[in-house]
């Protein structure tokens, strides 16, 4: 150590302080200390400290140290909001024009591929163990509101189904004949069952997954559209375009034992993750009615607005403190507060975004937007579009797999 160093630490008396505790340093003569080091003492020239104040040093290096390593960046694979590790994850989008589903990997957000699948695939859902995909297909031909029938070509029955895609190969690996026209479905929790909306007919398809056997054909009302499954795969909602409506199934007995009305043109329904709470759209009514499950009642209805606002697609955060509704022609998703249904913010993503889902920890959301043929990549930390991919003609509907 030099004079220059010494004198900088020593010349002055001070007082160290930690916690109202004090180290005393006291002031030396550096050039006769130095000049003659047999006087320079331990006590004498002040580093003789305590034993006491040795651990309280010791400790505010270790404070000191664990403030450095709070304020370095986590690792790239977690999840910066503290949801635990972003594992890997696929996203399969249906492309209704194209008649194929597009893959995509998280992370790159890089397109794996794309898969034949057959006429008008739209709605989509993922068996309980992750190995398969089903997907509604229809040989009806589109349909817009204010559209006569009697002008479309004849439907081609024989593509209606609902298509097995096998994750492993990324083949269709076998059709199940789940009724007329099939739209939505949902897969029942333990795998064995799929409830299939039938647009045209008016009823949804209860099938059982392994003979192919249709169980149970319920009338729910015309235009039957979104179909949601309960978390403890109690109910199945069925949303009634036509009569504004909500069916609940009773997946034990298979049978309709309670109907409601909501907003007008309901779209979609989901669930909150601790299934207390129904979220239906209402795409004719602007709004999102919020359903108590133990009474199957309207509580609540969130209504929104904006320029062409029309509530399409809707999904619940993993923790249920948010809920995300696309807009359709409006353009956007809106994210509204769970607890008091105020919108919390709302982000431009594309034309007329239908299909909705998130991230196995919610940090990203996913919209299949029809018209411009591309899906949106939300950041919903901060309510950004990260990126948009191109996928197939009209991508509808949208699911995420953990391998």
């Amino acid at each position: 150590m030099t004079a220059r160093r010494y004198s900088h630490l020593l010349a002055d008396e001070s007082e160290l302080s930690r916690n109202g505790s004090r180290i005393l340093v006291k002031p030396i003569n550096v050039e006769r200390e130095l000049s003659d080091p047999k006087h320079l003492s331990p006590r004498d020239a002040g580093l003789f400290v305590p034993r006491s104040y040795l651990l309280l040093l010791g400790w505010a290096v270790l404070m000191v140290g664990l403030a450095c390593s709070e304020n370095q960046p986590p690792p790239e694979n977690t999840d910066p909001a503290g949801r635990g590790t972003t594992a890997p994850y696929r996203v399969y989008v249906t492309n209704e024009t194209s008649g194929d589903l597009t893959v995509i990997a998280s992370g790159t957000h890089e397109i794996e591929a794309t898969i034949p699948l057959g006429k008008r695939p739209r709605g989509i859902t993922v068996a309980p163990d992750g190995t398969r995909l089903y997907v509604a297909l229809s040989g009806s031909p589109p349909a817009p509101p204010g559209v006569d029938a009697s002008l479309l070509p004849p439907p081609d029955r024989s593509a209606d189904g609902i298509g097995v895609v096998d994750l492993a190969t990324n083949q269709v690996t076998a059709m199940i004949y789940a009724g007329s026209d099939p739209e939505q479905l949902a897969v029942g929790t333990d795998g064995t069952r799929l409830y299939v909306a039938n647009e045209d007919a008016s009823e949804v398809s209860v099938v059982d997954i392994t003979s192919g056997d249709i169980l149970a054909r319920l009338p729910v009302g015309g235009e039957p559209e979104g179909v949601a499954i309960s978390p403890d795969g109690r109910f199945v909602y069925v949303t009634s375009e036509d009569d504004g409506n909500v069916s609940v199934i009773d997946t034990g007995t298979n049978r309709v034992f309670a109907q409601f009305m909501v907003g007008a043109r309901p779209r979609a329904a989901g669930f909150s993750p601790d299934g207390s709470r129904a979220y239906v759209t209402a795409e004719n009514g602007n709004n999102v009615s919020v359903v108590d499950t133990t009474t199957h009642r309207v509580v609540d209805t969130i209504t929104l607005s904006g320029e062409n606002v029309r509530p399409m697609g809707v999904v619940v955060s993993p923790d249920g403190t948010r809920i995300y509704v696309t807009t359709g022609r409006g353009g956007t998703v809106v994210a509204l507060d769970a607890a008091s249904g105020m919108p919390i913010d709302s982000v431009a993503v594309g034309e007329r975004p239908w299909g909705v889902a998130l991230s196995p920890n919610g940090r990203y959301l996913y919209t299949a937007n029809g018209p411009s043929n591309d899906v949106s990549v939300v950041d919903t930390d901060t309510l950004t579009v990260i990126t948009k991919i191109a996928a197939g003609e009209r991508p509808w509907g949208v699911a995420i797999v953990e391998p």
